[in-house]
């Protein structure tokens, strides 16, 4: 696998991020892609790192099951990514990604 730079990773994680908040990837998606295009990290290896059971990283990344709050934050920290507050308005969301994209 390829060494990203920090600026690779950086482009990679907005562009990922910009695809979540225009309905295009699921949070579990990106959680996986992510893990292994940015830190290179099998799921194991992810899974201890973030302190959750392999099956319960699995089951983020196939977007099933329920997160707490807790366990969402532990699983996107180490990509530099916290839980936040989006608009539940896909209008109010679309002109929201339009204007970051500029």
């Amino acid at each position: 696998m390829t060494q990203l730079t920090n600026i690779d990773r950086e482009k990679l994680l907005i562009k990922l991020l910009l695809e979540l908040y225009r309905g295009q990837l699921s949070e579990g998606a990106l959680l996986r892609r992510l893990r292994k295009e940015v830190l290179g990290l099998n799921q194991e290896s992810y899974a201890k790192l973030v302190g959750v059971s392999r099956r319960t990283l699995s089951d983020i990344e196939r977007d099933q099951g329920q997160l707490t709050m807790s366990v969402y934050a532990a699983v996107f920290k180490p990509l530099g990514l916290k839980p936040g507050l989006l608009p539940r308005s896909d209008r109010l969301l679309k002109a929201m990604t339009s204007t970051l994209a500029q």
